[in-house]
């Protein structure tokens, strides 16, 4: 047993640059695309409706086919998971210490994120402003909300998937794809489970990630890489032909469908296939810079973004300002400008909120919590994050979500540090990061 988690604690390195690359690309693309998508309208009549308007160009079909990156992160949470779950074991861990390290990680930034999102849309009624224009900005800021409840489904399921990978890799594959072609088979005639596929197509992803930390698709070859990329693409194309799928990609995320793992397999053997320059680009000290401090905060800036920018093109719909049509020139010039404004006003918020992200840690050697108050905080988060995922935010779902995620902030209570002041196998300390633990640096 001590073999096997020494062998753990060597096989996990401290960081994988390019991987936090891909994080970051991933990270900033996610923000650019929806300064592009989220377009309010303030109709003659006084109806306000808003408007997905790079989404609706058809020439954007083939460019989300190639900057869908939402599968190269699930890939990318695969391989920081299994390397944060293989140091915890050699550390001495369980599974229930890293649901509770990843819960916490997680729901202290949204807890806040919905506390204020609360609060500000009802100081914002009590000001008379239109309860179609809340209504409508809790729905667009909410988006988020689907992200944590796959995130979180994937991330919890690690421990276990991470066993069975250790012993029948391809076979827990095939059987979660298998998964995901029956529900995406099944749709039709039952709807609602197709949001199954919230966790089985995110688990596959996920398992992905396990293939690129255990270098299985490092050792392919050349010829082995670009085969993966062509035979997705391909079969990805054939399916969108038969017209089995939407050839846009943003149709087949929410809930999720079989083209999304197939884009999953393409972004990761493209990703190895890059990471020869990749390495040599994220040595230099000034990107290394760079990515440290924005993995300390990427998780503040994914949560907040999209509620900044719909509270920020609320406003101007208030204002009475001319408001450029969607798709127009004069709406595209307006694009860096939003963009611009959207990381202004996030740095005050990084500045109060970010530290969040730390991982609360417990001084000294203390005790995890029991398992029946970290699964009771998993439940307690999941009710107002799936009920989000499935029927979208309202303003009582806000209060009610902000209550189940302080509860659950208290059942978690914080986290004991693992391998202080042990000595790994031949005399080398685990390589264990010091707290404060960030929620990407994924120790």
């Amino acid at each position: 047993m001590q073999q096997t988690a020494g062998a753990e604690a060597a096989a996990a390195p401290e960081r994988d640059l390019v991987i936090d690359l891909a994080r970051f690309f991933c990270l900033a693309l996610v923000v650019v695309g929806h300064t592009l998508m989220v377009s309010p309208v303030l109709h003659p009549d006084g109806t306000v409706s808003s408007e997905n308007t790079l989404g609706e160009q058809r020439w954007f079909e083939p460019v989300v086919w190639v900057l869908q990156v939402m599968p190269l992160f699930f890939v990318a949470g695969g391989v920081t998971g299994l390397y944060s779950w293989h140091r915890l074991r050699a550390a001495g861990g369980d599974a229930v210490e890293f649901v509770q390290g990843r819960l916490l990680r997680l729901i202290r930034p949204a807890a806040v994120l919905l506390a204020a999102m609360f609060t500000g849309l009802w100081a914002a009624r009590l000001s008379g402003v239109d309860p179609q224009v809340i209504q409508l900005l809790a729905s667009g800021a909410g988006m988020p909300l689907w992200f944590l409840a796959a995130y979180l489904a994937a991330q919890l399921n690690l421990p276990w998937l991470a066993a069975l990978h250790a012993r029948a890799p391809w076979p827990t594959l095939a059987a979660l794809v298998s998964l995901v072609v029956a529900v995406d088979c099944l749709r039709g005639a039952l709807p609602g489970l197709a949001y199954a596929n919230m966790v089985f197509l995110w688990c596959a992803v996920q398992e992905l990630g396990f293939f690129v930390a255990d270098g299985r698709l490092q050792g392919l070859r050349l010829s082995g890489l670009l085969g993966l990329v062509a035979a997705s693409n391909l079969l990805l194309g054939l399916l969108v032909v038969l017209r089995l799928y939407s050839g846009n990609m943003l149709v087949n995320l929410n809930p999720p469908t079989l083209p999304l793992f197939l884009l999953a397999v393409s972004q990761a053997a493209a990703l190895q296939l890059l990471r020869p320059p990749l390495v040599r680009l994220a040595v230099h000290a000034p990107v290394r810079r760079l990515l440290a401090g924005a993995g300390r905060h990427s998780l503040t800036v994914y949560l907040w973004h999209l509620p900044l920018l719909a509270a920020m093109s609320g406003l101007l719909l208030l204002t009475g300002l001319p408001q450029p049509a969607g798709g127009t020139a004069a709406w595209w010039w307006t694009r860096p400008l939003v963009l611009l404004a959207v990381v202004a006003l996030l740095l005050p918020v990084l500045a109060v909120f970010g530290r969040l992200e730390q991982r609360p840690t417990s001084p000294g050697h203390s005790r995890a919590r029991p398992a029946a108050a970290v699964v009771t905080a998993a439940a307690v988060v999941f009710i107002p994050v799936a009920d989000a995922a499935l029927h979208g935010l309202t303003q009582g779902l806000l209060g009610g979500g902000t209550a189940c995620f302080a509860l659950a902030v208290l059942l978690l209570g914080r986290v004991p540090v693992r391998g202080a002041g042990r000595v790994g196998p031949g005399g080398s300390g685990l390589p264990l990061p010091h707290p404060p633990l960030s929620a990407n640096v994924e120790p």
